[in-house]
């Protein structure tokens, strides 16, 4: 929920504590009220970035730090499935397998449980070409979960969809294969802190024989009207662990199903509440994620 960018590791694997941070890096075009981003680079070069809002905005760039142009809606005439806001997508995540490119989206309002994970695929990336596939999982009042901020990873041959927000947190759910469906199962928890559950917009990267469970925590949004105890705003935070379906633990061996989690990035200098993170592998910058416009060196743990 905030706005596009990235953070660069200064090695790998990631991370621990944050030992500094840069000045803002470059951003040309098109770089604000871009919330909740997923970039991927079309097999041309170009640079696609899916963002939350106008039915999921698409923009392209020649490089990731730009210039950013609007090209349209992914799905200009919404989700198929049946929920307030089908009109008002959220949090994309466009991912390619084989020839094939799905993007996963959020259809939800805020504050209520209510909401579904959509599935939209495309052979091209490009707007016009995107077809709707419907709900991949579903949540309502009362579920253990929300379905929204989804992130597919592939483990070890098993797609799985990490999402959730608020109502117990952040779980997992193994998808059929190709991924638009569920496998079969229900989903299970892979983080929660039962002091706060206010945890969303996972993110899970694999690097070497660890999974890296980024994901935001503290309050968000309307900062103006409710400002939030210090400490309380959004910040960004890691558990790891040696397998991608759970056993997630901080930098200190707490479980992060039980409120443990090292932060990677909270509020410094002029920024407040960086959140809404997500990872990206770029062949030219290495592994990227995306949540505002600063680089950070981060300590390896």
């Amino acid at each position: 929920m905030v706005f596009a960018s990235r953070i660069i590791s200064a090695a790998l694997p990631l991370v621990g504590a944050v030992l500094g941070y840069a000045n803002p890096n470059e951003c040309t075009g098109t770089c604000v009220n871009t919330h909740d981003p997923s970039i991927i680079q079309g097999s041309d070069g170009t640079y696609y970035r899916f963002s939350t809002g106008g039915k999921i905005a698409v923009h392209t760039a020649p490089d990731i730090t730009g210039p950013w142009e609007y090209q349209g809606a992914a799905l200009p005439d919404g989700s198929t499935i049946d929920l307030d806001g089908n009109q008002d997508l959220w949090a994309p995540e466009v991912v390619q397998i084989g020839d094939t490119y799905y993007m996963y989206y959020s259809v939800s309002a805020f504050g209520v449980q209510d909401s579904a994970i959509g599935v939209a695929t495309s052979s091209s990336l490009d707007v016009g070409t995107w077809a709707d596939g419907g709900a991949v999982v579903q949540s309502a009042s009362g579920s253990a979960f929300n379905a929204i901020d989804p992130s597919l990873i592939n483990a070890d041959g098993t797609y799985l969809l990490t999402f959730g927000s608020f109502w117990e947190d952040i779980h997992q759910v193994a998808l059929a294969d190709p991924p638009t469906s569920s496998a079969g199962g229900d989903p299970y928890q892979v983080a929660f802190d039962p002091t706060t559950t206010a945890e969303e917009g996972a993110a899970v990267f694999q690097n070497g024989d660890f999974y890296y469970l980024f994901y935001s925590k503290g309050k968000c949004c309307g900062y103006d009207a409710d400002m939030p105890e210090a400490g309380a705003e959004y910040k960004i935070m890691v558990c790891r662990s040696s397998t991608a379906t759970g056993g997630f633990v901080d930098a200190s061996g707490a479980d992060c199903t039980s409120g443990g989690g090292t932060v990677v990035l909270e509020s410094h200098d002029n920024v407040y509440g960086p959140g809404g993170q997500g990872i990206y592998d770029d062949p030219t910058h290495g592994p990227v994620s995306r949540p505002y416009l600063r680089i950070v060196v981060l300590k390896l743990y």
